[in-house]
């Protein structure tokens, strides 16, 4: 029997949330009754690229100068393969553009995805396209999709007639990894100060000038520490200039990207996320999967608390305030059982959704 192949828009396939979410869904899936093929929009080659061409995916680029060309080469492409009946939009606000070439390519079902809760814009012009783009999520989407109620709420005014997805992880391989990996960063790096990490793309709405200032009061208190810093992106070179200004090279270290987030996750004693805006972080599911308190911004939906005292929200007020939640030492380690049952009751596991995915394409 052949799989029904379902075509994902990502833009590129890198370790990034929405990216990590529908991997883990992929890997978990039934591949000989649905397969995934990826539409993107560069010739680079995405960090999953590999693994997806291995499960049997597909990689298809889509080149053009702006998004109306993307739309008119998107909808010329899906014309010419009939096979595809459902096309899956992860891009935000993005899916606009791809949802009308799908439509005009008249591909029966059409699914918005949102996993963002805020998009950033704040000038006049971006926000009449963010109106218009709301508009025609909700008016040609045929499906909808989202990572939580205020991700729902946010790109389809509603949580009526949406499907509710939490964003998943491999439970079980995780645990396996972290037990294993307890001694990672000492052995890696031979660091064994107070080890901090921040997972995310090195861009604007992650804030790493903030987690700057937090490193700048941890040395002024005099704490041995190292933060590192997970992830790559246009503000790069920005933040390591500023590093050296601020005469923090012995303390801050730039990983890049990299294959073992669970390893570093499992070994670290914190992670932080001052992010200015999040949907519905997957690596916040993955620190509390392996145990990991998070000090996460208030920006951030508190729908990503599992309820095992791993995380807690501040303001961006005062990068000192963080700085005494961190040396508190109020987290209390939850027990593996308590971790699978917190995972599973909030539905986070991977294989379980994976289920859920599937009976919904089935069901279209």
């Amino acid at each position: 029997m052949t799989p029904q192949r379902i075509v994902h828009i990502v833009g590129k396939m890198d370790r990034a949330g929405a990216e990590t979410m529908l991997m883990n869904l992929y890997r978990n899936i039934d591949r000989t009754q649905i397969q995934f093929d990826f539409i993107t929009f560069t010739d680079r080659e995405g960090d999953y690229d590999a693994e997806i061409t291995q499960m049997g995916g597909k990689i298809i680029p889509i080149l053009a100068n702006n998004p109306i060309q993307r739309m008119l080469k998107l909808q010329k492409f899906l014309k010419r393969r009939p096979e595809y009946t459902i096309v899956h939009a992860h891009m935000l606000l993005s899916n606009a553009f791809h949802l009308l070439a799908a439509k005009g390519a008249g591909v029966k079902h059409r699914i918005s995805h949102s996993h963002n809760t805020n998009n950033g814009y704040s000038n006049t012009a971006k926000k009449a396209y963010e109106k218009w783009a709301l508009i025609v999520n909700r008016r040609v989407s045929t499906h909808k999709i989202a990572c939580g109620e205020l991700a729902a709420n946010y790109l389809f005014g509603t949580t009526k007639d949406v499907w509710l997805l939490p964003n998943a992880v491999d439970v079980e391989n995780m645990i396996k990894v972290a037990n294993e990996s307890q001694n990672y960063i000492s052995q890696e790096f031979g660091d064994n100060n107070v080890k901090i990490i921040q997972v995310g793309r090195l861009n604007e709405v992650k804030n790493h000038k903030f987690s700057l200032e937090i490193a700048e009061e941890l040395k002024s208190r005099h704490i041995d520490f190292t933060l590192y810093i997970i992830g790559q992106g246009s503000l790069e070179q920005t933040l390591k200039a500023k590093v050296i200004n601020k005469s923090l090279s012995d303390n801050v270290k730039f990983l890049g990207v990299r294959t073992d987030i669970t390893e570093l996750m499992a070994s670290a004693d914190y992670m932080i996320m001052p992010s200015l805006h999040e949907g519905f972080p997957v690596v916040l599911v993955e620190s509390q999967t392996v145990g990991l308190p998070a000090l996460v911004s208030d920006k951030i939906s508190t729908e990503v608390d599992l309820g095992l005292n791993l995380v807690d929200f501040l303001s961006l007020e005062s990068a000192k305030d963080w700085v005494d939640n961190l040396l508190s030492s109020r987290y209390s380690e939850p027990t593996e059982e308590e971790i699978v049952k917190a995972l599973e009751i909030n539905g986070f596991d991977a294989v379980t959704n994976a289920q859920k995915i599937a009976q919904i394409y089935v069901s279209l």
